[in-house]
């Protein structure tokens, strides 16, 4: 008696949970897992099992991916703020009646002390500026730099995994570096470069919540972009966990 292939999931990954979920399903012999990285990162973090590094060509690239790599399901565990991926994955799933879930970690939520600004994209992050401070720390990433290189009298310390490209700020330090954080290392940053704004997009990481913690203990404003909700009808799960449950229910 031959015994049931093994059934294919692709991980749209790049985050810790993508890394934890295919970790947590590396030892099913019923599952044959692929992790798809968008190799935005020179040296990204990657999971264990297979993996392909690159785009899919939008939503009709990555149905015909879906298709012809026979995937029994699809789970979206990208960035909370990778709105374009997340659509073409919608798009693509439905187009091959393939199963998709959206793995989001929930968001920050503040608490007493905190001085939150919440705004809807970087464009208005950049418009409250003038008005909260001149010395600002940008942790939105290098992509979105643009959005603030019109601001002339504010000087921007910007940390980053990878080197940002113009257009940029005109007055900017950058500093390499990758999480997990630790709260006394931020502090010792905000205080350094004497850090009077903090802005940042709301991912909801462990592993860079301490920033916030020390922002809130300094009295310094943060400046907090709002995410992307998933795209409509698609269920969300918040935990690795969660995401194995369900896959496991939706290929009974």
């Amino acid at each position: 008696m031959t015994s049931a292939p093994a059934r294919h999931v692709l991980i749209l990954g790049g985050t810790t949970e993508a890394r934890r979920l295919a970790e947590d399903l590396a030892d099913d012999p019923a599952l044959r897992v692929t992790s798809s990285l968008a190799g935005r990162v020179a040296a990204p973090r990657l999971p264990v099992g297979q993996v392909r590094i690159g785009g899919f060509g939008g939503a009709e690239g990555m149905a015909r991916w879906l298709s012809e790599h026979q995937v029994d399901a699809l789970i979206d565990a990208t960035h909370p703020f990778a709105d374009t991926i997340s659509s073409h994955a919608a798009r693509a799933a439905a187009d091959v009646h393939v199963p998709l879930l959206a793995l989001r970690r929930p968001g920050w939520v503040p608490g007493p002390g905190d001085r939150w600004q919440d705004v809807g994209s970087l464009a208005e992050a950049a418009r409250l500026l003038p008005d909260l401070g001149e010395r600002i720390f940008l942790t939105t990433g290098r992509m979105g730099l643009a959005a603030f290189a019109h601001l002339t009298e504010q000087w921007f310390l910007v940390r980053s995994v990878d080197a940002p490209e113009p257009p940029v700020p005109p007055r900017m330090e950058v500093i390499l570096d990758r999480g997990p954080f630790t709260l006394e290392g931020e502090a010792e940053l905000l205080r350094r470069h004497r850090v009077e704004v903090l802005v940042t997009k709301d991912s909801g990481a462990h592993a860079t919540a301490p920033k916030l913690t020390a922002a809130r203990a300094a009295g310094i404003p943060v400046v907090l972009i709002r995410r992307p909700p998933a795209p409509a009808g698609v269920p969300v799960a918040e935990t690795p966990a969660e995401a194995a449950a369900w896959l496991r229910t939706t290929l009974v």
